[in-house]
């Protein structure tokens, strides 16, 4: 067993409970995802009061992040987020140069800039992450866009847990090739704005009202 998967399975039994969301009488039942980060197929969103490492999060991103996504072109406003558990409140995850690091284990490295040769999100060091905190990565597919790139989110960000209802079964992971990359410094013109990494809580503007939606778990960065 790899030292990352013995990591997964040491903190397989941490959990966390989740606050639920304001407009949980408008949570979407169903999601077709159709990015290749979490299986394609359908997922049934089921009602959570605890989330835990490994859990698939059906998240609804907060306004800040739904805003950059929305501008980039990498997910529309009002559509949510599949994404991994990788690590809860009391876990330090790092960001080493390229290196995402989980209790000594490297999961996976980010990019420097998505297929338009646009900036990505920057973030440096260790943190610590709070019991209202969840750190979200796609470990298996290296253009996830995920915590990589903006950090912990808040746990009342979780809608819902995802549930395969009908999927291919199966990642076609990218390989991950920035490994041999040394991070280099970049002046200030070419990083997005630093509020990326403040993780405030705040509720959409609207909330999704059709019972099936579209959901882009990868927000690719192809």
């Amino acid at each position: 067993m790899s030292m990352r998967a013995t990591i997964i399975v040491a903190m397989f039994g941490a959990a966390a409970l989740v606050a639920e969301p304001a407009w949980i009488d408008h949570r979407p039942k169903l999601i077709w995802n159709a990015s290749v980060s979490v299986p394609v197929g359908l997922y049934r969103v089921e009602p959570v009061d605890r989330i835990g490492v490994s859990d698939i999060a059906v998240v609804m991103p907060p306004e800040w992040l739904a805003d950059f996504l929305a501008e980039r072109g990498y997910l529309p406003n009002g559509v949510p987020l599949l994404k991994h558990v990788l690590a809860l409140g009391g876990a330090t995850v790092c960001r080493q140069g390229y290196a995402i690091i989980v209790r000594g284990a490297t999961f996976g490295h980010a990019r420097e800039r998505d297929s338009r040769g646009r900036p990505l999100p920057v973030w440096q060091g260790c943190h610590v992450v709070a019991s209202d905190e969840v750190f979200l990565m796609n470990w298996l597919v290296a253009d996830s866009f995920d915590g990589r790139y903006f950090g912990p989110l808040p746990l009342a960000s979780i809608i819902g847990r995802g549930v395969p209802v009908w999927t291919n079964d199966r990642i076609s992971p990218v390989p991950d090739d920035s490994g041999k990359r040394i991070a280099t410094s970049r002046d200030g013109s070419d990083q997005p704005s630093s509020r990326l990494m403040k993780g405030a809580t705040q509720w959409p503007r609207s909330a999704p009202s059709p019972a099936t939606m579209m959901a882009s778990s990868a927000t690719s960065l192809r």
